[in-house]
């Protein structure tokens, strides 16, 4: 249950918490609507990311939450359940397996991530897609956080 009074009505609590402020509403939507139409990473790559982030932060909506876009490029459920075990060879490319890991870092030990593990990002990143992941993971890491410290655990929206 909510740890704030969200007014009800459409997309439950993680969309209506926004009606309480609206001007910064718009500016997560914009976020948001960033990391999952405007990025330049495969879909696979931004999900198997923010799917770490969501088990880190333990995020209710963040963890049940499936964009139908995501699903029509073929991620399937098997694919999110396996994401805390990237390590096993052949499940994920590496690309993937990297952005697990970069959430792992970026969400438990930021300030541990070197050089050494950036070099190993542009070896199968270009800067702007590093960029591009490192803005997506800010963006799960800090509004999976929201939503868990407020309590806020559903949400019927179906698509970003």
């Amino acid at each position: 249950m909510a740890r704030i009074a969200v007014p009800a009505g459409e997309g439950g609590d993680a969309v209506q918490v926004w009606s309480l402020r609206p001007e910064m509403g718009r500016a997560v939507n914009r976020l948001v609507d960033a990391a999952y139409n405007k990025s330049i990473l495969p879909v696979r790559v931004r999900e198997a990311a923010r799917m770490r982030i969501a088990q880190l932060n333990d995020c209710p909506v963040c963890l049940s939450f499936r964009a139908e876009s995501v699903k029509e490029q073929g991620v399937t459920e098997d694919f999110h359940r396996h994401v805390a075990d990237h390590d096993v060879e052949g499940r994920y490319n590496a690309q993937e397996s990297l952005a697990i890991e970069y959430a792992e870092r970026f969400a438990l030990d930021h300030l541990g991530i070197d050089d050494a593990f950036f070099a190993r990002l542009a070896q199968c990143f270009t800067d702007a897609e590093i960029l591009d992941l490192t803005i997506c993971l800010a963006a799960f890491l800090g509004l999976g956080r929201m939503l868990r410290s407020l309590g806020i655990d559903e949400t019927s929206l179906l698509d970003v």
